[in-house]
């Protein structure tokens, strides 16, 4: 049975009680979003998560009422992806049909490592660039090169407060409240492993900014809360399938 047809079930005080599917969202407008399988969390009244197909979800609601909808899902390579296409690519239905964007990755000698995204029609809308750490105390870091935007630079949390002081401190207090809030994004009873299986402890908090303007905030691929409008949600959610590793 589809995952988008089927009703769930649970038990609540003995008795079989039915949800209706979450539906999916409007992609493109997505402000806050996680990756996983959840739909429904486990509340006090539902003992267990209701599941469906892994995908890019966008929560809502509280209590009983507290959802995750697909807007993307994250499934393997096939028609009409190219073969070539690294996996997981993205589509706007679970059968995987209707292609959103697909991945292509490079490795460069200088140890970067690029994942150009596509669209359904194979134009690239953008660039994800993994750039190795210039010693072995730091960490990683990310550009995404949007066309028509400046660069787009993901930093650690701690390392970023050159671009912050730029930015003003009321920003700052925007941003520190995002942060404090993204944990709220994750449902209960979602894996909290990445694809290189690690603990959630292995995740860490990256600002993107482009100048002085923050574009997004994300905490590995558990949770990402985009700020610019003008981001293309498609290379936001490139990164999450990627994942921060």
């Amino acid at each position: 049975m589809a995952f988008g047809r089927r009703r769930a079930r649970e038990e609540d005080s003995g008795e079989i009680r039915e949800e209706e599917p979450v539906s999916p969202v409007e992609w493109a407008r997505v402000r806050e979003f996680t990756v996983g399988t959840v739909e429904r969390p486990v509340t006090k009244k539902r003992t267990r998560p209701v599941r469906g197909p892994r995908a890019i979800r966008v929560p809502s609601g509280a209590g009983e009422a507290k959802a995750f909808a697909p807007c993307a899902y994250a499934a393997r390579v096939a028609p009409p992806a190219p073969p070539f296409a690294t996996e997981p690519c993205l589509y706007e239905d679970p059968e995987s049909k209707k292609l959103l964007c697909y991945l292509i990755a490079e490795e460069r000698d200088s140890g970067e490592r690029r994942y150009r995204v596509h669209d359904k029609d194979g134009t690239e809308i953008g660039v994800l660039r993994r750039i190795p750490p210039a010693s072995k105390i730091f960490k990683h870091t990310w550009r995404i090169d949007q066309p028509g935007y400046p660069e787009i630079v993901g930093r650690n949390e701690w390392a970023s407060g050159g671009v912050k002081q730029v930015a003003g401190r009321a920003v700052g207090k925007a941003l520190t409240e995002t942060l404090n809030n993204l944990h709220s994004i994750v449902p209960p009873g979602e894996d909290c492993t990445y694809g290189d299986g690690g603990s959630r402890r292995q995740s860490r908090r990256l600002e993107w900014w482009s100048g002085g303007e923050l574009v997004m905030v994300s905490q590995s691929i558990q949770t990402l809360a985009v700020k610019a409008h003008w981001l293309d949600r498609r290379l936001a959610f490139a990164f999450a399938v990627i994942g921060d590793a």
